[in-house]
C-alpha cells in the first residue's frame, strides 16, 4: 500500500455546536424510529428545503439510481493491555492484504478512549479473549493508526463477534448494542464503524423509492475507523463494485437519469471504478482514492450524507459534488436550524443540478 498524499482539509467556518451532536440513536430519543430524522436538501447554490427523512422519494425522479453500501459493522473495539500492564483499547480498522491489518490503539479516558501517542513498534499488545497484536509500524504519517499482524485463536472477525464491542467515542457516552450500529441494507460485515448514510432508510421507504420508479444497486466498501476525521487523509477501503451495478449506473446516465450515491463509502467506490470517459467498470481490491474538488466527480450525481464535522477531510468530495457555495450555505443553514451531527443525526441531499 502506497501512502496518500496529505492536502489541506476543506474547513467550513461553521462551528460543531456540542448542543448539536445527537448523543444517542433518534429512536431513543423519542422519534418513532431510526428514520424519523431531519432531512435538508441542497438543490444547488441557492436552494435550501428543509423537510424529514421520509420525504427523500419526493426529491427523487423516476429513472433516477441510488446506490447503496451493503457493508454490515462489525464490533471492532476490544480490550487489550499494553507490555507494561496498562488497559488499551484497539479498534480494528481495515484488513490488508498479506494478513495485515490497519488497528488504532487508544487508553482508556473517563467513559471514553483517546489515542494512545507513545511509539508501539515491534511491540505485542495482548488482546482479550486470547492471542495478541504484533505491532509493526506507523502507516504512512498518521499519527494513530498502525500496521499490526494480528495472532489469535480464530479469525479477527470471529475473534471481534466473540469478544469485541462496537466503536464509539465521547459524543456517544451510552453503550448501544451492535443492532444500533447497522443500517438495512448492510448484509456483508466487515466495517469498523457503520456507513451511517443508509441508517434512517426503513422497509417502508424503500418501497416508496421503488413504487416512483427510483432503483436501488448495491456496492461494498468496508468502512475504516472515522477517528481519523480531523485534518488527515482517508486511508486503504476495501470495496467491491458488482457487474450488475456498473452496468445499471452506466444505463441510468445513457438515459438521462441520475446516480445518487448513499453516503461517501458509496462515492468512493464507485469514482475508484470510474474511467475518464465516465464509464463504471466492475472492480474490487482496496482504494486509496480521494475525491477532491480539482479531481472532480464523474460516476455520481448526488449525495445522500450525514453532517461531518467542519475539519472533516471527508468535505473535499462534498465540494467536489455540490462546488463550495453549495456547501458553505448547506452547513450554515444546518446549524441555524439545529440539525443533528455524527452517525445518529440527521440527513443531506446534495443534488447540485436541477437538470441533469
Amino acid at each position: 500500500m502506497t501512502a496518500v498524499m496529505e492536502r489541506p482539509s476543506s474547513s467550513l467556518a461553521i462551528p460543531l455546536d456540542p448542543s448539536l451532536e445527537a448523543h444517542e440513536p433518534p429512536e431513543a430519543r423519542g422519534r418513532k424510529g431510526r428514520g424519523d430524522v431531519r432531512l435538508l436538501v441542497s438543490n444547488g447554490e441557492t436552494d435550501v428545503i428543509h423537510g424529514a427523512f421520509a420525504d427523500l422519494p419526493q426529491h427523487l425522479r423516476a429513472g433516477d439510481a441510488l446506490v447503496v453500501n451493503t457493508s454490515a459493522t462489525v464490533p471492532a473495539a476490544i480490550g487489550a493491555v499494553a507490555w507494561d500492564g496498562s488497559p488499551l483499547r484497539v479498534h480494528f480498522s481495515t484488513e490488508l492484504p498479506g494478513g495485515l491489518w490497519l488497528v488504532e490503539a487508544r487508553v482508556p479516558v473517563d467513559n471514553t478512549t483517546a489515542p494512545f501517542a507513545g511509539d508501539l513498534a515491534g511491540m505485542d499488545i495482548a488482546i482479550e479473549g486470547g492471542g495478541h497484536l504484533h505491532m509493526l509500524e506507523r502507516f504512512a504519517n498518521s499519527p494513530r493508526l498502525w500496521l499490526a499482524t494480528p495472532h489469535l485463536p480464530t479469525t479477527v472477525l470471529e475473534h471481534l463477534a466473540a469478544h469485541g464491542e462496537p466503536i464509539r467515542y465521547r459524543h456517544a457516552p451510552d453503550n448501544w448494542p451492535l443492532a444500533a450500529y447497522q443500517q438495512i441494507f448492510g448484509v456483508e460485515p466487515g466495517s469498523a464503524e457503520m456507513p451511517s448514510a443508509s441508517r434512517p432508510f426503513t422497509p417502508e421507504l424503500v418501497v416508496d423509492l421503488v413504487k416512483r420508479g427510483v432503483t436501488i444497486m448495491p456496492i461494498l466498501l468496508h468502512c475504516g475507523v472515522s477517528s481519523l476525521e480531523a485534518h488527515e487523509m482517508p486511508y486503504p477501503e476495501r470495496y467491491r463494485v458488482p457487474d450488475a451495478t456498473a452496468a445499471h449506473v452506466n444505463a441510468v446516465h445513457a438515459a438521462g437519469g441520475r446516480v445518487i450515491a448513499v453516503g461517501t463509502t458509496v462515492v468512493r467506490a464507485l469514482e475508484t471504478a470510474v474511467d475518464a470517459q465516465g464509464v463504471v467498470h466492475p472492480a474490487s481490491g482496496w482504494t486509496e482514492l480521494v475525491v477532491t474538488p480539482e479531481r472532480g466527480v464523474r460516476a455520481v450525481d448526488g449525495l445522500v450524507t450525514g453532517w461531518h464535522e467542519p475539519e472533516a477531510t471527508h468535505l473535499l468530495m462534498l465540494e467536489a459534488i455540490a462546488g463550495r457555495p453549495a456547501l458553505e450555505r448547506a452547513y450554515a443553514e444546518a446549524h441555524a436550524g439545529g440539525y443533528l451531527w455524527h452517525e445518529f443525526g440527521d440527513s443531506h441531499l446534495l443534488l447540485p443540478e436541477s437538470d441533469r
